[in-house]
């Protein structure tokens, strides 16, 4: 039994015990868990410190997460465009390579003599045939060919978002719905007939859009592009790489230089573009032909026509080889500006991480050299109570 005068000592021993077993347990959850304490008020005055650092790693996480998107987004469309780019250089170098030399129709020449003349003129009006030679059919069979590709490469997504439709990315941004091909029917038809010029027709073709002064100019909505990317609603696409800095990436089907590819392929692969020069197929010159060529009155001005119309798609194509490299430059320029802002940001975060581990983490090793010590120590306190708990008057003499 405890006497009056060990009451006290007792019930410091108890106090002690308990103590010493809410440490024991507080060691055993550190040791767990590897953290400090389980909730912010055990980190005592560290508290704020350890609240802030985990506010700004939220933050950063975010910026970092932004970035991370952003450049996977990029990349596909690196690869889209360059990939564009590369087909159009086939293009360029399939059209350069043609010889601009005759009609590059498989027929025989029609000659001219005007009877009201004493002179043999021979000139040459025609062809008996609107076959095309080789060289020319495969400029066609190519420019035929390659459209669905370039459509395909101007519709190209991440997942179910189009990547040049600019921030209105769920509608795909072109659409060969025809219209194309039929407004350039027409004007090819108009200008065979001398109605427009060749300057006339090409203007029409390039200009892109009435309010240059053209109101007869093929516009992006005639082409086949969204209704958002024609009238310049389409909305500009931004990364937010940290608090203070954003950068642009919007890039779109109708960037000029992918626009006139596509227009150029279209006049190429235009049923009414063909034959160069009037066709006569009984090969006899009359005021109707039977397929009528390029403007002019001989098959020397029809093909001048022709090639002066054939040059300038020709140009347009090598021209967007270019163009093409500055937006893969400027797309690479804000791939390069985000990758360095990623690069501070996670210089930034494994500081943050640092402060917050010095904080809330323990070193496991000595926590357990501190539980066996502890451990220790209790079991001494259990005895010492022990002792206590049998000490009498007759025992402490």
């Amino acid at each position: 039994m405890t006497t009056i005068s060990t009451l006290g000592q007792a019930l410091n021993q108890i106090e002690n015990i308990q103590n010493q077993q809410a440490t024991f347990a507080d060691l055993s959850t550190q040791l767990t868990t590897g953290r400090r304490a389980q909730t912010f008020s055990g980190l005592g005055t560290d508290t704020l410190t350890s609240i802030r650092s985990r506010t700004d790693l939220t933050s950063i996480d975010v910026f970092i997460n932004n970035i991370t998107r952003a450049d996977t987004t990029i990349n596909l469309t690196l690869a889209s465009v360059e990939e564009f780019q590369a087909q159009t250089n086939n293009l360029a170098d399939t059209l350069i390579g043609l010889v601009q030399e005759g009609s590059h129709q498989t027929g025989q020449d029609v000659l001219f003599d005007d009877p009201s003349t004493q002179e043999i003129e021979q000139i040459v009006v025609g062809n008996t045939s609107s076959q095309l030679d080789v060289s020319l059919q495969s400029v066609i069979s190519q420019a035929e060919s390659l459209f669905p590709i370039v459509e395909d490469l101007l519709n190209a997504q991440e997942g179910e978002t189009f990547l040049l439709a600019g921030a209105d990315g769920t509608v795909q941004p072109f659409e060969d719905n025809g219209l194309l091909d039929s407004s350039i029917s027409t004007l090819l038809e108009r200008w065979r007939e001398g109605l427009i010029t060749t300057d006339d027709l090409i203007a029409d073709l390039f200009d892109g859009t009435a309010l240059e002064g053209n109101p007869d100019a093929i516009t992006d909505t005639t082409i086949g592009f969204s209704a958002s990317i024609s009238n310049d609603n389409a909305g500009r696409v931004f990364v937010r790489a940290d608090e203070n800095r954003e950068f642009e990436y919007t890039t779109l089907a109708n960037e000029s230089s992918l626009r006139d590819v596509i227009v150029s392929l279209a006049v190429l692969s235009n049923e009414n573009l063909p034959p160069v020069v009037d066709v006569f197929e009984d090969g006899n010159f009359s005021a109707t032909p039977d397929a009528q060529g390029a403007p002019g009155e001989t098959a020397a001005e029809q093909q001048d026509s022709f090639y002066e119309l054939y040059n300038a798609i020709t140009q347009r194509v090598v021209s967007s080889i270019d163009e093409i490299d500055n937006v893969r430059f400027r797309l690479e320029t804000v791939r390069v500006q985000a990758n360095e802002t990623l690069e501070r940001q996670e210089e930034q975060r494994n500081l943050l991480l640092n402060t917050v581990s010095a904080i809330e983490d323990v070193d496991t090793n000595l926590v357990a050299l501190q539980l066996t010590t502890l451990q220790t120590q209790i079991e001494a306190s259990f005895r010492v109570t022990a002792l206590t708990q049998n000490l009498t008057l007759s025992n402490f003499l």
